[in-house]
């Protein structure tokens, strides 16, 4: 390899890391400000940040997008001090098990995918992740009976979000920074 050439790869792994650590950090400070929201229920959110870690998938990979999530749901349940309480167990069953449906999807089925039904994939992996934990939690089982309200809310929301990740997506791909060297 030429000098050039090790220095463009350098800059492709410079340029991706620094676009990760700017998902994971607006990730982190959409989910803080969606707390703020006015919600039907104590636990129930949108998922806003969820967007950054689609636009991470479809862009960087499933790798990429793990790592968005993982550093969004623990630096943001520290910073909103929520660390090792139910409801960060709660993101984290929801959240992990969102981004593994995601992924297989992705990894398997690309092309069957768009980035909104990856994000209605994972809004119902995130609501089955989330009830899976809350009856354990509770050692009861009866969490499970809100499941169907919870799928049909799932699929709208992660088609919201997966509509403005598409648009996202289709934004940074004209961003200089992405285009091929």
């Amino acid at each position: 390899m030429t000098c050039s050439a090790v220095d463009t790869v350098e800059l492709e792994k410079s340029r991706r890391q620094v676009f990760l650590a700017l998902f994971a950090a607006l990730a982190i400070a959409l989910h803080a400000a969606e707390t703020l929201l006015p919600t039907p229920l104590p636990w129930f959110r949108i998922g806003i940040a969820n967007i950054l870690t689609l636009t991470a998938l479809v862009l960087f990979g499933p790798r990429a997008a793990w790592g968005v999530a993982i550093i969004r749901i623990g630096l943001g349940s520290l910073l909103l001090g929520r660390f090792l309480t139910p409801g960060f167990f709660l993101a984290c069953g929801g959240g992990l098990l969102a981004v593994a449906a995601m992924s297989l999807a992705y990894w398997w089925g690309r092309r069957w995918f768009s980035p909104i039904g990856l994000s209605i994939l994972g809004a119902v992996g995130h609501v089955t992740g989330q009830v899976a934990v809350a009856s354990w939690l509770l050692q009861h089982t009866v969490v499970w009976s809100i499941y169907p309200v919870l799928f049909l809310i799932a699929i709208l929301t992660g088609g919201v979000n997966g509509f403005v990740a598409n648009g996202l997506i289709a934004s940074l791909r004209r961003h200089p920074a992405f285009a091929k060297s």
